[in-house]
């Protein structure tokens, strides 16, 4: 076997075809295809461009410093075009209500200690109420919860502390019945 392997024969890929390509805009007898009508879109908006011809003398542009084919300078006013949504982001969702209202017990809850508690509870029925709802706040109940146990948790524990120490206290107290002297 030679390398490249001889050019032609009937099974040669790289052979050129003996007949030029057809023509796409012939129908297959060889006949032109019809053109297409051309019906203009009664529903097309009128060209807000279109400017004024030459030939159609001074009165057609009445701006004397424009350049001849060109329209006033500016842009055309906008047109509303129904039935398409406008461009641009979609419309804020709505915040869950309760969501708000827990996040803000849950952080009134640093300086009071008895509102956090109040705010994770109603953190976990904000998040219902938006996974039925679809609102928006999912984050918003979310950070109630979390802040809300922590603030809980750390109430517990000072609770704790003050007995521990109260017990404490009592347990070291002198209780000899003599008053100090001094």
């Amino acid at each position: 076997m030679t390398y490249p392997p001889p050019s032609g024969g009937p099974n040669d890929p790289w052979a050129q075809p003996s007949a030029p390509p057809a023509d796409p805009t012939l129908a297959m007898g060889g006949q032109p295809i019809p053109a297409q009508p051309a019906n203009p879109d009664p529903y097309a908006p009128a060209d807000p461009y279109a400017v004024a011809k030459s030939d159609q003398g001074p009165a057609a542009n009445p701006d004397p410093y424009a350049a001849p084919g060109y329209g006033q300078p500016g842009y055309p006013p906008g047109y509303p075009t129904p039935g398409y949504p406008g461009y641009g982001y979609a419309p804020p969702q709505k915040t869950n209500g309760m969501a708000i209202a827990a996040l803000v017990l849950s952080l009134v809850g640093i300086a009071s200690c008895i509102t956090a508690p109040i705010g994770a509870i109603l953190g976990h029925v904000a998040r219902k109420q938006i996974r039925e709802s679809g609102e928006g706040g999912e984050g918003m109940a979310k950070a109630a919860i979390i802040v809300g146990w922590i603030l809980t948790g750390l109430l517990v524990l000072l609770i704790i502390f003050y007995v521990v120490v109260i017990v404490l206290a009592i347990a070291t107290a002198d209780t000899g019945g003599s008053t100090p002297t001094f």
